[in-house]
């Protein structure tokens, strides 16, 4: 295997047996570095045993195939395992068979708890555990409730705890703008990962030139002087405002903005709470105009308008009340004028200009390869039908395709089809990727010479991943922003805060190695204590009520359909309806098709709310036996004699929902069958 000196110098104290964070840009070559550490690791270490944890599907398979197999697979035995992989439920098993498993973090979280002996696993069992994009690791994350436990067994001074290796190209700075704080947030990173920071001293420009930054160029737009159809969404929207309460639509921010939509989103929820439903249906459909605006500022009027029409004519025929018939009659009233308005070339979004001409420049060499972040799923699929009916940008040959986060909602896509994306991309038949934020991190995508920040806002580490996507010698970080914009402010802070994660990650090196492991070690018992604490908090919210004391309204219509008795979970994940009166209150459409296979379940079809269409989640076929409906908490509200709530998960419910047993729960379904015997 061959190494450049800077790779060298940040193994030193992994080798040493030490735990470490190998800190390196993006491109330095951080997951051949975790190869060379973990082979040393397997060839000295006595009963040797390996795990690499990821934070996305698709990188379990690019870090098998692309550098663990080549370097490691004939000496050694590897299983790449990830949620798609039918092996996944042995994975005890597994583990035992294997010198080295690739997987994602939740896999493993899910072995740790699972007490069943195939499926277990103990931290102890590893020797060596490699973390990737490691800076993930804080707060309530899947790898910190892994690490958690490792920092408890070692407070606890329990033994034969593995060693760990972190990769990040950024730790970040938590949000913070102030040396001192940065400075905390790196420690704590470093307390949470139980490890030292290690960087390269000696040889920044070896490294400089393996890792060529890109030329940043802001290319700056100017505001729209007239957006006749944004102006028309918003005089729509204060007819809404004053179909309200005055007191309700004077607490609403700008529109168009990020935090009206937080006000509309928490303005529903109160509206559910009081059971008010002019004010909770009102604001849902402000949050739709709002997208619209959202929509209209970042791509083509005609993708913002076809948002609206497509929501209003999913609800025509269920109309409940009088709020119902407003709010649909007023986009009835306005629809032909909003289309009319949307199709006038004449008030185009500017910055779409902009990129175009980013684009063609770029692309007037055919070689050219690029990726354009947007920040929604929606948005990169605006962007797509706007390439591909772009003349210009089709006469200098582009060839785009679309990647996001994988999932089963209507916009994901399927592990697969990510798989194929960046496959096509790879070898060329596709040179532009349209992608949400899944391609910053870790993707292995060829050398691109341009990368577009379209309308994005995130952090400093998102946008160093996006910038090092741009590998290629002279390649091209465009962000496409409005003069005087939040991107563009954004931008600048971030390029501050880069440089100031820098200077903490050097303070915390400075630290003499007695004050580090004090700082650490304190940080490490504030944790475990903490993490105690709040478990307790949470059992004891989760046995404030009875099932029987809690009843769950359709959050649409308020109509009552069933109480918490009814409820019962299944693998702890699934919350199924097992009172067959249920069936009464819904309807069942279209076949839930899912890529992955189950062990126990399959899906079933989709369900709603018969009285007002509200989709409520879908049926699952328990052990090819039963069906049984299966419950979405957030379309519903939850009342308790407490008042009404609206959780998000099921975790934050107020009472236990007790597991599913497939006799006790089901006779009532077979009552002909005489199961006391």
């Amino acid at each position: 295997m061959e190494y450049s000196p800077y790779q060298e110098e940040v193994v030193q104290a992994a080798l040493r047996g030490e735990n470490s964070i190998i800190w390196l840009p993006t491109g330095g070559g951080k997951t051949r570095t975790a190869v060379y550490i973990t082979k040393k690791h397997l060839e000295t270490t006595a009963n040797a045993k390996v795990a690499v944890l990821v934070n996305k599907v698709h990188l379990v398979d690019q870090h098998f195939a692309k550098e663990f197999r080549p370097y490691l697979g004939s000496t050694y035995k590897i299983a790449a395992i990830s949620g798609d992989s039918n092996e996944k439920d042995l994975f005890g098993c597994l583990v035992k068979a294997s010198d080295l498993v690739i997987c994602t973090a939740q896999i493993l979280e899910n072995a740790l708890i699972n007490m069943e002996e195939e499926k277990h696993v103990e931290l102890t069992d590893f020797t060596l555990l490699v973390i990737d994009e490691c800076h993930h690791t804080q707060k309530e994350s899947v790898y910190n409730k892994i690490m958690g436990r490792y920092v408890e067994k070692k407070v606890r001074k329990e033994g034969n705890l593995p060693q760990i290796l972190g990769l990040t190209a950024s730790p970040g700075t938590g949000g913070n703008k102030q040396l001192d704080k940065a400075v905390e947030h790196v420690l704590q990173i470093c307390a949470n990962l139980d490890s030292v920071i290690v960087s390269t001293k000696e040889f920044t420009p070896v490294l400089q030139k393996v890792v060529p930054r890109p030329k940043k160029q802001y290319d700056i737009v100017e505001r729209r002087t007239l957006d006749p159809f944004g102006d028309h969404l918003k005089a729509m929207m204060l007819m809404i405002h004053e179909y309200m309460p005055p007191t309700v639509s004077r607490s609403l921010r700008e529109m168009g903005t990020q935090e009206y939509e937080a006000d509309v989103v928490e303005l529903e929820k109160e509206g559910v709470k009081k059971e008010n439903r002019l004010i909770a249906q009102c604001a849902l459909h402000l949050r739709q105009y709002n997208d619209a605006l959202l929509i209209n500022d970042t791509v083509r009027m005609v993708d913002a308008f076809r948002g609206l029409d497509e929501f209003y004519n999913s609800r025509k025929t269920k109309l409940l009340d009088g709020t119902d018939i407003f709010l649909q009659g007023l986009f009835d009233e306005n629809r032909v004028e909003l289309k009319q308005l949307a199709s006038n070339d004449r008030y185009e979004n500017p910055k779409l200009a902009q990129l175009q001409c980013t684009l063609q420049e770029e692309f007037n060499d055919e070689n050219s390869r690029a990726v354009l972040f947007s920040k929604t799923r929606r948005g990169t699929h605006c962007l797509f039908d706007w390439v591909n009916s772009n003349p210009e940008l089709q006469r200098v040959n582009i060839r785009a395709g679309i990647l996001t986060g994988a999932g089963t909602g209507a916009n994901h896509m399927t592990q697969n089809e990510q798989k194929e994306t960046i496959k096509h991309f790879r070898t060329g038949i596709l040179n532009l990727l349209i992608s949400t934020s899944v391609a910053e991190e870790g993707l292995d995508i060829p050398e691109c010479n341009l990368v577009v920040r379209y309308g994005l806002l995130t952090n400093e580490i998102a946008q160093q991943q996006a910038s090092g996507r741009a590998r290629a010698m002279n390649s091209v970080y465009s962000v496409v922003a409005e003069e005087g914009g939040r991107e563009m402010r954004r931008e600048l802070t971030n390029e501050y805060l880069e440089s100031l994660t820098a200077k903490a990650i050097d303070q915390v090196q400075q630290m003499s190695p007695s004050e580090f492991r004090r700082k650490i070690s304190k940080l490490q018992k504030i944790a475990v204590m903490t993490r105690i604490q709040a478990e307790r908090k949470k059992d004891e919210r989760k046995q404030r009520y009875s099932p029987s004391q809690v009843q769950f309204q359709c959050r649409e219509c308020f109509l009552l359909v069933c109480s918490g008795e009814d409820l019962r979970k299944i693998e702890n994940a699934h919350h199924v309806n097992i009172n067959p009166e249920f069936e009464r209150h819904y309807i069942a459409g279209g076949q839930v098709v899912l890529e992955k296979s189950f062990e126990d379940w399959e899906p079933g079809r989709v369900i709603s709310c018969k009285n007002c269409g509200k989709e409520w989640g879908m049926e699952i076929k328990f052990k090819k036996v039963v069906t049984l409906p299966c419950l979405k908490i957030k379309s519903f509200s939850m009342k308790t004699p407490g008042g009404k709530s609206t959780p998000r998960q099921w975790k934050d419910v107020e009472f236990q929902v007790k597991e599913f047993d497939f006799l006790e729960d089901m006779s009532s379904h077979f009552h002909d069958l005489d199961l006391d015997e």
